[in-house]
């Protein structure tokens, strides 16, 4: 797949002037303009560079750590398979990243805390932490 990234580039300026007063909570999974990004790092799925996260943790009301989410199932140590509202996920979970408010988009759901919990602790297990 050829990578636009010239028409990412000016899609990027647009979002950085833009002001947002959205109110973001753990759990949440938002869709994102999370962009191009290099090789084999996630990015965009969808039409505008766009891609569903979960959010993991507010730093500040700017800063969040996200997870990547996928629509491909996949097994492994650094996945997490889990469906919400008959869709099926995976959370990308050594794609874990800070994400700025404005990168964000639209809600779509929120996950149940016993799935929250499993996907901190097997993230906890994946960094040694």
């Amino acid at each position: 797949m050829e990578k636009d990234f010239n028409k990412w580039n000016t899609l990027k300026k647009e979002i950085e002037k833009t002001g947002t007063s959205l109110i973001i909570k753990e759990k949440e999974i938002w869709w994102t303009n999370v962009g191009l990004n290099i090789w084999t790092e996630s990015c965009w799925k969808w039409k505008g560079f766009r891609r569903p996260i979960l959010v993991l943790k507010k730093l500040s009301h700017e800063n969040y750590i996200a997870i990547p989410l996928s629509t491909k199932i996949k097994t492994w140590t650094w996945f997490e398979n889990y469906s919400i509202d008959w869709i099926q996920y995976t959370a990308l979970l050594y794609q874990i990243k800070m994400i700025n408010i404005k990168r964000f988009y639209v809600k779509e759901s929120k996950m149940n805390t016993e799935k929250f919990i499993t996907i901190k602790k097997r993230l906890k297990q994946l960094l040694n932490l």
